[in-house]
């Protein structure tokens, strides 16, 4: 902001002598904090559209096999707590999850609406796709009807069918390893350790912490929230970053064992 005013001010003290210069400094701090006021903006309507889809969504994703249940009403009231949400906020996700559930939610309509008051940053669309898969998976477990209506979700946010793989594998792998903590990773979780990165078997081990670190580049709390990803999601981000940091030592401890 500093170096814009200064600016400013040589530009009309090049016009005006000092008094331009005065003029000209005023000038620039006044289209700085413009472009502020329209930043911060943006970044608030990303977040208050976030939110609203989020629900909406996962209105519509509980209703996927027919009735919502009171398990997954509760998870949705639990992630009012989670993300830290106003009162106001709170009406504003319940209405917005009501209307997710109704039989005439047009899911398409609200992605595509989604997807424009994000401008489609990746990020931000795998973001939104991992809230829904925790939401049907609090149990650890993803149905086939909730897997299908997922793999609908990606799709319509422009995201392959094997992102909707990694976070279940991801998610699972959560599972177990809290489960099974200080025991030795089974097959099953080395297998989703994999998926959960994105990679094969038979990758190198250099491809392996190349991948590992561009996922934690991408995932980076603080770069998501640069992003629009509301601050109230970001203990979400950074437990996702844990579960990537998971997936890599469950694939280096079972290669140092078959070493």
């Amino acid at each position: 902001m500093l170096f814009a005013i200064i600016i400013g001010g040589l530009i009309g003290y090049s016009l005006g002598k000092f008094p331009g210069f005065l003029i000209g400094a005023a000038v620039g701090a006044f289209l700085i904090n413009r472009l502020k006021s329209r930043v911060l903006g943006k970044l608030k309507n990303i977040q208050s559209g976030f939110v609203d889809s989020v629900f909406a969504v996962m209105g519509a994703l509980c209703k996927a096999d027919g009735v919502v249940s009171q398990d997954e009403i509760k998870v949705a009231e639990a992630l009012f707590v989670r993300f830290r949400l106003s009162e106001q906020q709170r009406a504003s996700a319940r209405a917005a999850f009501n209307r997710g559930k109704e039989p005439d939610f047009d899911l398409e309509a609200e992605l595509a609406h989604f997807l424009r008051v994000t401008g489609g940053q990746p990020s931000l669309l795998q973001m939104f796709l991992q809230v829904q898969v925790s939401a049907v998976a609090a149990d650890g477990v993803v149905h086939p009807s909730e897997h299908d209506m997922l793999v609908r979700i990606a799709r319509g946010l422009g995201l392959p069918e094997s992102q909707v793989d990694q976070l279940e594998a991801m998610l699972r792998g959560a599972h177990a390893g809290q489960a099974g903590a200080g025991q030795p990773s089974t097959a099953q979780q080395v297998d989703d350790a994999y998926k959960a990165l994105g990679v094969s078997p038979s990758a190198s081990d250099a491809e392996i912490k190349k991948v590992y670190r561009k996922l934690m580049s991408e995932n980076h709390p603080d770069k998501l929230a640069g992003r629009g990803l509301p601050e109230s999601m970001r203990e979400m981000a950074e437990e996702r970053t844990g579960e990537i940091s998971h997936a890599y030592d469950v694939i280096k401890e079972a290669r140092k064992n078959e070493g």
